[in-house]
């Protein structure tokens, strides 16, 4: 006879695999997401860790795998990380209090960091730790919170996965209008009835059955809206975001020949609107 002791480790695997039916972005999937932000970032599908330039766009440096920046949070935590890997002392700690300084105000200065895009170029060339220190900040701000969401929602095709981790990149995921969280709920306050489509999976938004495809179609609308007009004044600056429509035209692109699922590669637009094939590389890279 099978022990109580059995009977819950039975029950404890089933609701881990249950657990992971929405389990967001992983394997090939996340690869190919991950590459297709960084045609939006970078113009390729290359991870451009020695990447450092003031875009000026009201967020001080940008640098590294996703754009971290000087004048938010990220680019800071990215500096702190890499001192956990290297034990405190190393070429970024010159501009440990600046750098602080700067998370903290929200400041798009760049003043009292001189030098520090030659540094950030030279140890994403040379240094793995700096790397893994990129990596790891970008799961934490990045990957893991839009993933979050889309488990929240009951989004099941990479496409959509995708798409909120391409939108926490660039709008970020704080609590304001334009950030992951604020398109989500404007998004679903469009959704007042059922909206019923035919990609098999079914989402229940406000207590209306919506396709998740009819979603997402949805979401983009907003998020395009958004990028030309963006509610909060720090991302108004220089109307750099309205020039960035094309991440959406890309994703409509894949969208329209129904590449939902990320098994093995997709074809999406990339920064010039030409159609371009990206192919997982889960088996070359961790991530």
């Amino acid at each position: 006879m099978l022990s109580f002791t059995h009977f819950v480790g039975l029950a404890a695997v089933a609701l881990l695999l249950s657990a992971k039916v929405n389990a967001g972005l992983s394997g090939c999937a996340k690869s190919i997401a991950l590459q297709i932000t960084n045609i939006y970032e970078n113009g390729d599908t290359k991870f451009h860790y020695d990447y450092c330039e003031n875009l000026h766009d009201g967020r001080g440096f940008t640098a590294g795998i996703v754009g971290f920046c000087t004048g938010m949070e990220d680019a800071w935590q990215v500096i702190q990380e890499y001192h956990k890997l290297t034990g405190g002392n190393d070429e970024f700690s010159p501009f440990d209090s600046q750098l602080q300084k700067l998370a903290d105000s929200g400041s798009d200065s760049t003043s009292g960091i001189k030098g520090y895009c030659d540094v950030w170029e030279k140890l994403g060339k040379t240094d793995m730790r700096f790397r893994q220190a990129q990596e790891a900040i970008r799961d934490k701000k990045h990957v893991n919170p839009s993933q979050k969401y889309a488990d929240q929602l009951g989004l099941r095709f990479s496409i959509s996965q995708g798409q909120l981790y391409d939108t926490a990149v660039e709008h970020g995921d704080g609590s304001g209008p334009d950030d992951l969280r604020g398109l989500i709920k404007r998004t679903n306050k469009k959704f007042k009835s059922d909206a019923p489509g035919d990609s098999g999976s079914t989402l229940d938004i406000n207590g209306h059955k919506v396709d998740e495809i009819v979603w997402l179609k949805k979401f983009l609308d907003v998020r395009t809206d958004d990028l030309k007009h963006p509610r909060q004044e720090e991302n108004q600056v220089g109307n750099y975001w309205a020039s960035t429509v094309y991440r959406i035209k890309s994703y409509r692109y894949a969208l329209d020949k129904k590449e939902y699922d990320w098994t093995g590669s997709v074809t999406i637009l990339d920064n010039d609107g030409k159609p371009t094939t990206v192919s997982c590389n889960e088996t070359r890279r961790r991530h």
